[in-house]
């Protein structure tokens, strides 16, 4: 009978002195893209821009904003200083320079801002004849939290559009997941909503299978104004479960705030403005729950 040769244990450390495995890190998230678009302009989209980010920071979600309207209202509103803007949404489109290298922190904590300059106006004729133009966005946000680590990711981008249909819109559109309409409470506000809704239509067709609406919002809303509520009732007709709940009412609070470089919610928290956004905010994280259950 053949003996079993003993095996040499020799080399192998004793149990005690076993390194374990490192935990497997958390893997990352990408963020939820929420492009604020209407074609129509003084909607209130950058309003609702600013004050959703601000709202959504403070219910504990870290929210970047990146700003393509070349007007860049969106920059000022949250008190970032033209001379800051070293970087731009601009340039990052351009493929000039990259979106972390835009990103600059505001005054609210967990909310940070890509801003844009005037640069942005003549961006069509910079790369209107390229073959990915209508996706300069989305590849640029594509690495945005790799090496961040878990609880400093951005869990939102809500990204400000110009009030046209253009290819900055386009890119907004080809990037985001969902859409957010600000829609004002006045006589043209279906007819508006109809070429944003075909707009949107064409976009998923061609460019974003799994674009969708996320919700429309109406803004500017006056009680007491006979015309603000057939508006309310019409849209909510129109397009049932898709319009908030949360209605946004004319605040003087809301309007004078820009001007200090400050959101509704840091210039006057107690205004009615304020709570309206935060109440938006939260309807939006419950929305969100509902379509990831579904």
């Amino acid at each position: 009978m053949t003996d079993t040769p003993e095996t040499d244990t020799s080399d192998i450390p004793p149990s005690a002195d076993v390194i374990p495995l490192a935990p497997r890190p958390e893997l990352v998230q990408p963020p939820r893209v929420l492009a604020v678009a209407n074609q129509k302009g003084g909607v209130g989209k950058t309003t609702t821009a600013i004050n959703l980010g601000t709202a959504l920071a403070a219910i504990g979600e870290r929210v970047l904003i990146i700003d393509l309207d070349p007007q860049g209202n969106a920059s000022t509103g949250l008190g970032i200083d033209r001379k800051s803007r070293q970087h731009s949404t601009s340039d990052v489109l351009a493929g000039e320079a990259q979106l972390r290298d835009a990103i600059l922190s505001t005054a609210v904590p967990r909310l940070h801002i890509a801003p844009s300059t005037m640069d942005l106006s003549g961006l069509e004729l910079q790369i209107g004849t390229q073959r990915d133009r209508a996706f300069r966005l989305r590849t640029a946000l594509a690495p945005l939290n790799a090496g961040r680590a878990p609880g400093t990711d951005y869990t939102y981008v809500l990204v400000d559009c110009p009030p046209s249909l253009n290819l900055l819109t386009v890119n907004a559109m080809a990037a985001a997941d969902a859409i957010l309409v600000p829609l004002q409470c006045e006589f043209f506000a279906l007819e508006g909503l109809s070429q944003l809704l075909q707009t949107v239509e064409q976009v998923r067709e061609t460019l974003n299978p799994n674009l969708t609406i996320h919700g429309i919002v109406l803004t500017m809303y006056d009680s007491r104004n006979n015309l603000s509520n057939q508006v309310v009732a019409d849209v909510r007709e129109f397009m049932g479960r898709k319009v908030y709940e949360t209605v946004i009412p004319r605040n003087v609070r809301v309007s004078e705030a820009p001007s200090y470089g400050k959101p509704v919610l840091v210039y006057d928290l107690k205004c009615v403005g304020s709570e309206a956004y935060l109440r938006l905010a939260t309807e939006i994280i419950q929305r969100e729950r509902e379509m990831r259950a579904s």
